[in-house]
């Protein structure tokens, strides 16, 4: 399987984050929710995941110093 670029996988999930964080999924902006559509399926896409929970675990892990068993990569869902 093709692995993302760490840098990539880092910025996708700021993206995802920071639209989180702008509850994009619930505004008014149909071009919010699209925006954090198109991030949630190119995590899981880049990850070889089928949910976003699992795609942004997958990320954290493939990041540089992650570690298998390091929950703190858990914590920011």
């Amino acid at each position: 399987m093709l692995m993302a670029h760490p840098a990539v996988l880092r910025d996708l999930i700021e993206q995802y984050e920071a639209l989180v964080a702008l509850d994009a999924s619930e505004a008014d902006s149909a071009r919010g929710r699209q925006r954090m559509e198109d991030v949630a399926y190119t995590l899981c896409v880049s990850t070889g995941t089928r949910d976003i929970d699992a795609a942004l675990i997958a990320a954290r892990h493939q990041l540089p110093g992650a570690r298998p068993q390091d929950d703190s990569l858990l914590s920011g869902n």
